[in-house]
């Protein structure tokens, strides 16, 4: 059982830290933007399901990859907001209450938000490529799924899961949600499925991003240390007094 523990410490404990200190100093006022999509999406849901309110949520936020592209881009950002009609709303809100929280709590809801439309928006393009290729391939998508709406948090929750895993080391995690994409794709080879890869992969390249930047910090940052001690703190300094010390 200590095993157990000290695996979950180790794997959970940094992103738990992360996300106990702006929860314990502000408690709900530390998420604002995540209650503003939990109180957006239940909006549109409500609305979307009234005889007057169908339409006008269709217009303003529902994507499909036969329409044209600039449609589909104004529409994206709403989309991620919109619960699919055929699944229940409840899982949706959770899903943002819950990764979307997280997210902002660790990141800042700014980065929530950039990470959150990188991943709805690679999963929006990858559509259009699938289709294009044809169902015969392992990365298309047959002609008909040009005619389903694709609306929902699920990419954006999926894409947020991985890089929280990779930002705070719960590679585990991360990786446990690639596989479970993984395999959704083979068992069933949806679109819904493989639009959670594509903003798998987007999320990846974000994480590649920002590991490079990360390097490229680290030296300058020890220069600029290294610039600011004084001359009897320098490196330089010190090793020069160990060899007069050793001459002597």
């Amino acid at each position: 059982m200590s095993r157990i523990v000290r695996w979950a410490r180790a794997e959970w404990g940094p992103l738990y830290t992360a996300a106990r200190e702006p929860l314990k100093a502000r408690r709900w006022r530390a998420a604002p933007m995540t209650l503003a999509a939990v109180c957006l999406t239940s909006a549109t849901q409500i609305v979307q399901n009234q005889p007057w309110g169908y339409q006008p949520v269709q217009d303003l936020g529902a994507v499909r990859a036969e329409d044209p592209l600039g449609v589909a881009l104004l529409r994206t950002p709403l989309s991620l907001f919109v619960p699919a009609l055929d699944l229940p709303v409840w899982g949706a809100l959770a899903q943002i209450l819950v990764v979307f929280g997280i997210a902002e709590l660790c990141l800042g809801w700014w980065r929530t938000l950039v990470i959150a439309y990188a991943a709805t928006l690679a999963g929006t393009l990858y559509a259009r490529v699938g289709i294009a290729l044809g169902p015969h391939g392992p990365f298309g998508l047959p002609p008909s799924d040009a005619l389903v709406v694709d609306t929902g948090p699920s990419a954006a929750v999926v894409g947020l899961a991985v890089f929280l895993g990779w930002r705070h080391r719960a590679y585990a995690t991360a990786a446990a949600v690639i596989v479970v994409m993984a395999v959704e794709v083979a068992l069933k080879g949806n679109l819904a499925g493989k639009e959670h890869l594509a903003a798998i992969v987007a999320v990846l390249a974000l994480c590649g991003a920002a590991q490079a930047r990360r390097r490229q910090r680290r030296p300058a940052e020890a220069v600029s240390s290294a610039s600011v001690l004084p001359p009897s703190q320098s490196p330089t300094s010190r090793r020069g007094r160990a060899q007069r010390r050793s001459c002597r």
